[in-house]
């Protein structure tokens, strides 16, 4: 039995979850993926999946060689790649994620002008809005704003962005700009869950922070639904600085409340220390951090 091929498509049925998906991602037949997975059992002497007819799940077996298998085959990927020199050059499959306007604003013109400079790389952006973990989702680099709780990863400070509230200059005309956190439960308020997930905001202020209940009138899962409404003129929302910096610099929207503003949140690209060497990971990471500590968006207040 060939064990590490044995562990590439048990990698591969565990993440697809499903014998059948993972036939077709490694073209293989079904039955050849079940008939490899079984043997790997048999070898380990333990089952690493839990069948029925809808469903394939992990053992606590498995989950726990799911990780040492993972860190194996990379480990044997990086030393096919140092022996045949792919660390000198980029190539192979890049993948990034980072939270979604983020990636869709800042993060999408640096991958293009990454793969215009490096033909043998692939990229798979992945933009959620959500921690993704590094390790478990086979990702190569995240970009992370926030405090990092996690000190195993290697992280590159890059600058910060910041939560504020902002408005049209035509609802503002119309509705008069708020002096105080307390004067916006005389105003209409967006909610977006991502950025402020609770209906209680929180400021900060000389005397401490501060802490109002609002009611909003409309209330959206997607950042982009909350800027659009914003730029309508129904009301007021917080958004982050980076998502609303062109807006806020050609006066299409007016930032309010400056003085109540939460501490800034730092942004951060986050990557595997065993991966540093990678050619694809280190040119990527250098043409980032450059164009990340050059953008407009981040660091200006």
């Amino acid at each position: 039995m060939d064990k590490l091929e044995a562990m590439r498509v048990f990698v591969e049925v565990a993440e697809c979850k499903s014998f059948v998906a993972a036939s077709r991602q490694l073209d293989l037949s079904a039955p050849a993926v079940t008939r490899s997975v079984a043997q790997l059992e048999h070898e380990l002497g333990t089952r690493l999946f839990n069948r029925t007819t809808r469903h394939v799940r992990l053992t606590d077996a498995g989950a726990r060689f799911l990780e040492d298998a993972k860190r194996i085959l990379e480990e044997v990927e990086q030393a096919i790649a140092l022996a045949s020199g792919s660390y000198a050059e980029p190539k192979g499959v890049l993948s990034v994620t980072a939270p979604v306007l983020f990636g869709q604003i800042h993060i999408t013109p640096i991958l293009t002008e990454y793969l215009s400079q490096n033909q043998s790389v692939t990229v798979k952006a992945q933009f959620y809005d959500r921690v993704s973990n590094i390790l478990d989702e086979g990702l190569d680099v995240a970009i992370r704003i926030g405090h990092l709780k996690d000190s195993s990863y290697y992280a590159i400070p890059v600058g910060s962005v910041c939560r504020l509230l902002c408005a049209s200059p035509d609802y503002l005309k119309r509705r008069g700009e708020p002096l105080h956190p307390d004067d916006l439960a005389d105003h209409e308020i967006i909610q977006s869950s991502t950025v402020e997930p609770s209906t209680a905001w929180q400021f900060e202020s000389p005397r401490g922070r501060l802490s109002v209940k609002l009611s909003p009138r409309l209330c959206c899962s997607q950042n982009g639904a909350a800027i659009t409404a914003v730029k309508q003129g129904f009301g007021i929302t917080r958004l982050m600085s980076y998502q609303v910096g062109e807006e806020l610099m050609n006066g299409s929207l007016v930032r309010i409340l400056t003085e109540y503003e939460p501490e800034p949140l730092p942004v951060s690209i986050v990557y595997l220390e065993g991966r540093q060497a990678n050619a694809k990971i280190r040119s990527f990471i250098d043409l980032a951090v450059a164009r990340l500590k050059e953008n407009p968006f981040i660091n200006h207040y």
